[in-house]
């Protein structure tokens, strides 16, 4: 495998220095923090990610206070509490995106979050006792427990909830494979996604960085070379 300080100094070369990289990290994510995000914010956060999967994040996030209103502020036991006719009606609400399947997932990761939350006391504290260097884990516990939370959506999940998420795009793939880690070119399976598990945390026990600044350095390191402007106007990925 390439040396990981390799892999940086090229990301720092392109970006234009140490200084302007540094700004496009990010912030140290300290997951023990979760314990305190009430279960009507992780499940808003789920919604807006399914929400915003295959769609324009900025219509998402402009629309987002009707989801709010429109979704009774996320609160799991009240929506569970909620009759059928409550989400037929949802379906032609003008304050949210009209998609049938992702307001059903709404209704169906309330109690997913209620059921985590009674188990394990909230939902956030479940996700904050989670192994930090089993990622790939707790995406798959939420790929299968959770509804359409699968792939890229849980890991984007988990880095706008604060969670020090690696992300599995395009060009940190090509990374990995370029500084010679043998997977697939969508690292989807089960293997591959082990693979990259193992190299990310033998890079952050390494060098001491967080898993989402390696993943960050990664794919600033290859591929289009985008303007660090723009990455900075999006830095969620």
């Amino acid at each position: 495998m390439m040396d990981f300080a390799r892999i940086r100094a090229r990301a720092e070369e392109r970006k234009g220095g140490d200084a302007v990289l540094k700004s496009l990290l990010g912030p140290a994510f300290d997951n023990t923090t979760l314990a305190k995000v009430p279960d009507d914010r992780i499940l808003s956060t789920m919604a807006e990610r399914v929400f915003a999967a295959g769609f324009v994040w900025r219509v998402i996030e402009q629309k987002w206070p009707g989801f709010e209103e429109a979704f009774l502020h996320f609160e799991p036991k009240r929506l569970l509490f909620q009759p059928d006719d409550f989400w037929h009606d949802l379906a032609s609400d003008k304050r949210i995106v009209r998609n049938p399947q992702k307001i059903r997932s709404v209704r169906d990761n309330a109690a997913f979050v209620e059921r985590v939350s009674q188990e394990h006391g909230s939902f956030g504290r479940f996700l904050a006792a989670w192994p930090a260097d089993d990622q790939v884990g707790l995406t798959g516990y939420l790929g299968k427990h959770g509804s359409r939370l699968g792939g890229n959506t849980g890991q984007y999940l988990l880095r706008w909830l604060g969670w020090d998420t690696f992300i599995l795009s395009q060009d940190m793939i090509l990374a990995l494979r370029d500084a010679g880690l043998d997977i697939g070119e969508a690292a989807s399976s089960t293997k591959d996604q082990a693979k990259v598990q193992a190299q990310i945390n033998e890079w952050a026990k390494a060098t001491k960085l967080p898993r989402a600044h390696i993943s960050r350095i990664l794919s600033m390191s290859i591929g289009v070379n985008r303007p660090a402007e723009e990455l900075a106007s999006y830095m969620g990925e």
